[in-house]
């Protein structure tokens, strides 16, 4: 690591893991958000990247879980100076943990939390599935160039291919607070043959400098991180169960 590589921690967690321990973990918002999600895997995967991201944030800023608090933050939004109803967006930490950026994600059996101090991060996971109408998401997923790269992959391998363009193309997203929200087709990145790069960004809100790269996640997964930076990123996976195991049997009996 280069004395101007900036760190970035990236966690992965089955859904399983999620326990009502985790859910304690959660602010009221979060906990109402987490009840309004009808199926139960979503539950899952919602408290544990949650809770996850709560404890990373009191690990680095030294503080319990409970003194992490979040704000909702827009890219879209705050770009358009326009903010509309209930806040919404990516979660940012602030007070004590001000300072820290994050960025979460699920698909499947995979929940990530990225985790960067003063850069903005972008991590994506998708669940490779072929029951998906690859060709028809494409079209409103893909830009021209990536669609006719897209066309010289086999059947067999263009699955893989599209969710490899996805998953860099949020975590870029991602990456500036606008999600799906900045529009996928905006970005054009370099196909899964290929190291991830940009290859082009239109839109006016485009950050000037960004990194980016794919993350093993599984088999039948694809995955990336992104970071708003000009300068190299030092990646490092862990796996977060331990530290999810450990609110269980730390946590207080009533």
């Amino acid at each position: 690591m280069t004395a101007t590589s900036l760190p970035c921690s990236v966690w992965w967690a089955d859904p399983a893991l999620a326990t009502p321990d985790l859910l304690r973990l959660l602010d009221d918002r979060e906990r109402q958000r987490h009840s309004r999600l009808r199926v139960a895997a979503d539950r899952d995967r919602y408290a544990v990247a949650h809770a996850l991201a709560r404890l990373l944030c009191a690990r680095e800023a030294g503080c319990s879980p409970q003194q992490v608090t979040f704000e909702l933050y827009c890219g879209r939004c705050a770009a358009l100076d326009e903010p509309r109803g209930e806040p919404h967006g990516k979660p940012r930490p602030v007070g004590v943990a001000a300072g820290l950026e994050i960025s979460i994600t699920h698909s499947g059996q995979r929940v990530g939390v990225a985790l960067t101090q003063g850069a903005p991060v972008g991590l994506d996971v998708e669940h490779v599935r072929d029951d998906r109408d690859i060709e028809g998401i494409a079209e409103h997923a893909l830009t021209r160039v990536e669609r006719e790269a897209l066309a010289t992959h086999s059947p067999a391998e263009r699955t893989r291919a599209f969710f490899t363009y996805w998953s860099r193309k949020e975590a870029l997203l991602k990456a500036t607070g606008q999600g799906l929200s900045g529009g996928l087709n905006s970005v054009t990145v370099s196909g899964s043959t290929e190291q991830p790069a940009v290859l082009a960004w239109d839109s006016p809100t485009a950050p000037p400098h960004v990194w980016l790269t794919d993350l093993a996640a599984g088999s039948d997964y694809r995955a990336a991180v992104a970071a708003i930076t000009p300068h190299e990123v030092n990646v490092t996976e862990h796996d977060a169960a331990p530290l999810l195991r450990d609110v269980e049997t730390s946590a207080p009996r009533g």
